[in-house]
C-alpha cells in the first residue's frame, strides 16, 4: 500500500465534510432548517474538517521533516525549507482575505482583511513545528525522532492547557485586536469566536500530528504498520473515554469552564476521534476498497488547498451557484453534489497539469513535492 494513501483519503473526506457543511449551511432556508435534521448532522460534520486539516499538516509535515533527515540534510536547511513553507501557507491566508473582502465588496467589512482562518493557523502551525523540529535535531536520526515526538505532545499539551485562561481570565487584552484574535479568536467582538482559528487551540492539532506522524515513520510502525494504527485507535478510544471522565468530575481547575471550546477535556475527545478515523483510514486504504481503481476521495485529498479554495466563493462568495438561504433540503443536495463534481474535475486537471509538468523537467522530482499539497 502506498504509505501516502490514508493521508490523502483522510484529507480527501475532510474536503468532503467541508463541500456539505459550507453548501447547507450557505444555501438551506430558514424554514429547511427548522423541518429538517439535515442542518443539525451537517454541523456535526463540520466540527470534524478543520482539525483533521491541522492533524494532517502535523503528519506530513512529520513526513517531509523525516525524509530531508535521513538524507542527511543539515537540520539548518530542514528549518529554512519547512519554514518557509510555512510563511508560504501563512502568506496564502492573508492573500486568500483579500480576496474575499475584493469578490465581496462593498458588503464585506473591512475588518474581514485581518479575520483568523484556517489558512492562517495552518501556516503558522507550520512554523512552529519548524522550529521545534530545529530545536529537537540530533545527528542520530532516530533519537531526533523520539525527541520531537515528546516534545511535539509537550507543545501540544500546553497548548491544550493555557487556552481556557487565554479565552477568558487571562486574556491578552493589551494587544490590538488583531493580534489578540491569533491567540484567542476575539476578532472585534466582546469576546473569543469558537468559529474562529486561533493559535490556541488550533496549533495543537499540529503538534499532535507532528508526533504521530513521527510514531508512524518509526522503525516500529514500519516493521509492524497494522499493529501501529491498531494501537493509535486504541489510544484514541482511551483519549474518549478519558475527556468524559475529567469532564464529570466535580473538581474544576479554570475559573471559567466551557467544555465544547476551550476545555483540554474537548481537545483530548477530538484528538481521540481523529485517532480513531486515522485508524480506520487506514484499514480501509489497506484492506478495504479505498485504492481499488479510482478514488475519488484520495483525488480530493491530493489537492485539498486548492479545492478548499476554490470551493468557497462559489458557495459562500459571490458566485455562488445558488441562492443562498433560499434552498430547499433537495436543492442544496443538488447543489452539493455539483459542487463535489466539479471540484473533483478541477482536481483531477489540476494533478494532470502538474504530472505534464514535472515529466517536462524530471530535475524537479524533490522531496519538497511532498508538501505540495500539504
Amino acid at each position: 500500500m502506498s504509505r501516502l494513501a490514508y493521508i490523502d483519503w483522510m484529507r480527501g473526506l475532510a474536503c468532503v465534510l467541508m463541500f456539505q457543511t459550507h453548501c447547507y449551511d450557505s444555501w438551506l432556508s430558514p424554514e429547511a432548517r427548522k423541518s429538517s435534521s439535515l442542518i443539525i448532522w451537517s454541523q456535526l460534520g463540520g466540527t470534524l474538517p478543520a482539525p483533521l486539516f491541522v492533524f494532517l499538516a502535523g503528519v506530513s509535515f512529520a513526513l517531509v521533516t523525516e525524509r530531508l533527515r535521513e538524507k542527511g540534510v543539515g537540520r539548518n536547511a530542514i528549518a529554512k525549507q519547512t519554514i518557509a513553507r510555512g510563511a508560504e501557507i501563512f502568506g496564502m491566508g492573508l492573500l486568500f482575505r483579500v480576496q474575499e473582502f475584493v469578490l465581496g465588496y462593498p458588503r464585506a467589512p473591512w475588518t474581514d482583511l485581518l479575520r483568523v482562518d484556517v489558512l492562517n493557523i495552518l501556516g503558522l502551525s507550520m512554523m512552529l513545528m519548524g522550529v521545534l523540529c530545529w530545536l529537537t535535531s540530533d545527528s542520530d536520526v532516530a533519537m531526533a525522532r523520539i525527541r520531537t515526538l515528546v516534545a511535539a505532545l509537550f507543545a501540544a499539551a500546553i497548548v491544550a492547557l493555557v487556552t481556557p485562561p487565554l479565552w477568558t481570565t487571562h486574556r491578552p487584552r493589551f494587544l490590538p485586536w488583531p493580534l489578540e484574535s491569533y491567540i484567542n479568536g476575539a476578532h472585534i467582538f466582546d469576546k473569543p469566536q469558537p468559529w474562529l482559528f486561533p493559535l490556541f487551540p488550533w496549533s495543537a492539532f499540529a503538534f499532535v500530528g507532528l508526533a504521530m506522524g513521527f510514531f508512524l515513520f518509526s522503525d516500529f510502525a514500519k516493521r509492524r504498520e497494522g499493529l501501529a494504527f491498531a494501537l493509535l485507535g486504541g489510544t484514541g478510544v482511551l483519549a474518549g473515554f478519558l475527556s468524559i471522565l475529567f469532564d464529570s468530575l466535580r473538581f474544576r481547575l479554570y475559573a471559567v469552564y466551557d467544555y465544547w471550546h476551550s476545555n483540554p477535556s474537548f481537545f483530548l475527545m477530538r484528538c481521540g476521534i481523529l485517532l480513531v478515523i486515522l485508524s480506520l483510514v487506514y484499514a480501509w486504504c489497506r484492506w478495504g476498497l479505498a485504492q481499488k481503481g479510482f478514488s475519488p476521495i484520495i483525488q480530493l485529498g491530493k489537492t485539498s488547498l486548492l479545492v478548499y479554495w476554490v470551493h468557497i466563493e462559489f458557495v459562500y462568495g459571490r458566485f455562488s451557484i445558488l441562492p443562498k438561504g433560499r434552498c430547499s433540503a433537495l436543492k442544496a443536495t443538488v447543489g452539493l453534489l455539483t459542487i463535489f463534481l466539479a471540484m473533483l474535475v478541477l482536481s483531477v486537471g489540476r494533478t494532470t497539469w502538474k504530472k505534464r509538468k514535472l515529466r517536462a523537467s524530471p530535475k524537479k522530482l524533490e522531496v519538497t513535492a511532498a508538501t505540495a499539497e500539504s
